[in-house]
């Protein structure tokens, strides 16, 4: 027999990474969203809280959403106390997961290189340096010569139509193995005793009186008088059955991974004249993202000008790259509040927590924001980290309109 054929035999035998249940018919919290976000806020709540009747209801594959597309970058290089304090918190989170799972999560602080195409973007990239000292975090700010030699690949021919005139660089920014983030938190939480239920979307929302009262699902309805709803860019459609409107737009936002190579770029670049970002993976692929498709759509694919820009701009960056054949493209759902930042905490229904609106910025904030929602939602009171996010600012003008958190929708 084959080693291939042993393996494969043998196999079989292994146990599920987490317990297979059906849901029972009550729970202290049901959590609508099996993505890193809603196993995280599952963890943390059967971990630190000692919460045992937790269940999380995912309408098709753990991480099939949003955590299993998207280009993996996690850094905390952000201008305003809010999206800088809850990202700095998330990037703590990040460098020891992996023991705190006893999962490896293939956590790389390889570096985030943020290239700055004028003068004046220069400067503001100082301000937002200063800013991240201030708060006890790492940041660094390049001239051509120090970034020619950060990222040696790197063109920075000045004739070029947006010339790189420097850099900010977060040396512990980098990439985490996005599969890993929801497989280590659903095998964590399965032996907290989190129930997990794949393949079951919520189709329904109870309301009373006195607030959430039950999900409704084709397994039926489960009694909670506590919600979570993180289904990233479904949030408007799954806050609608509770009779919540959320000022979102939801647009597909696009990545591809070229043919694997050997080891050629160590580093995260980010280009912001148009926005392309490009790193390499474990396995030699290099990955390559860019802004939102024009156009809302809850169809997870997007079009072919996006495709255009993004590799028009990842060459300007790298001209190896023309020589490159693309491999594989795929598109997640980003929702997109006017601010661009996203809308976390309780509800306008009792009981009812919403965990929206991350755009671009929701992956690298998971261990934080489920630490901080299992917080928020065991002792009812709203994390310190999560209010300046509450859907209450969009009625009282306290907008977070920060540099460093994606573009937004209104821009395209």
């Amino acid at each position: 027999m084959s080693l291939i054929g042993a393996a494969r035999r043998k196999g079989r035998g292994w146990p599920p990474a987490w317990r297979k249940t059906e849901p029972r018919k009550d729970y202290d919290v049901v959590i609508i969203g099996g993505g890193g976000h809603g196993l995280a806020t599952a963890y943390y709540l059967a971990k630190l809280h000692g919460a045992s009747r937790v269940l999380v209801l995912e309408r098709g594959w753990l991480g099939g959403g949003n955590t299993g597309r998207n280009t993996t970058i996690i850094r905390s290089d952000y201008f305003l106390d809010a999206s800088a304090d809850l990202k700095e918190f998330s990037l703590k989170l990040w460098e020891d997961l992996s023991q705190d799972l006893n999962y490896n999560l293939m956590v790389s602080q390889r570096g985030y290189v943020d290239l700055a195409h004028s003068d004046g973007e220069l400067e503001g990239f100082v301000l937002r340096a200063n800013a991240m000292r201030l708060r006890g975090s790492d940041a660094e700010i390049l001239d051509r010569e120090a970034l020619g030699k950060r990222v040696p690949q790197l063109n920075l021919d000045g004739a070029t139509r947006y010339p790189i005139v420097g850099a900010l660089v977060q040396e512990r920014g980098g990439t985490v193995r996005h599969d890993a983030v929801a497989w280590g938190y659903a095998r964590a939480a399965s032996q907290c005793g989190v129930d997990i239920v794949e393949q079951c979307p919520v189709t329904g929302i109870g309301v009373d009186g006195q607030g959430v009262k039950s999900v409704i699902t084709p397994k039926g309805e489960i009694s909670t008088r506590r919600v979570l709803i993180s289904v990233a860019g479904h949030s408007s459609v799954v806050a609608a059955m509770a009779g919540i409107t959320l000022p979102l737009e939801s647009l597909a936002v696009q990545a591809f991974v070229s043919e694997p190579v050997k080891p050629v770029l160590d580093v995260v670049v980010n280009y912001n004249a148009g926005l392309a970002y490009v790193s390499q993976t474990d396995k030699g692929e290099l990955v390559l993202g860019g802004a939102v498709d024009p156009y809302n759509s809850y169809a997870s694919r997007g079009g072919f000008r996006r495709i255009e820009d993004v590799v028009e701009r990842a060459i300007a960056m790298f001209p190896f790259i023309s020589k490159m054949r693309l491999m594989r493209q795929w598109g997640g759902i980003a929702d997109i509040p006017m601010d661009g930042n996203a809308i976390v905490g309780p509800g306008t229904v009792d009981g009812l927590y919403l965990n929206a609106g991350w755009g671009y910025a929701g992956f690298k904030a998971t261990p934080a924001v489920g630490w901080t929602m299992a917080r928020t939602i065991a002792s009812g009171e709203t994390h310190p980290l999560l209010e300046p996010f509450s859907l209450s600012r969009f009625e009282t003008g306290g907008l977070i309109d920060d540099a460093g958190a994606g573009p937004r929708p209104y821009a395209h």
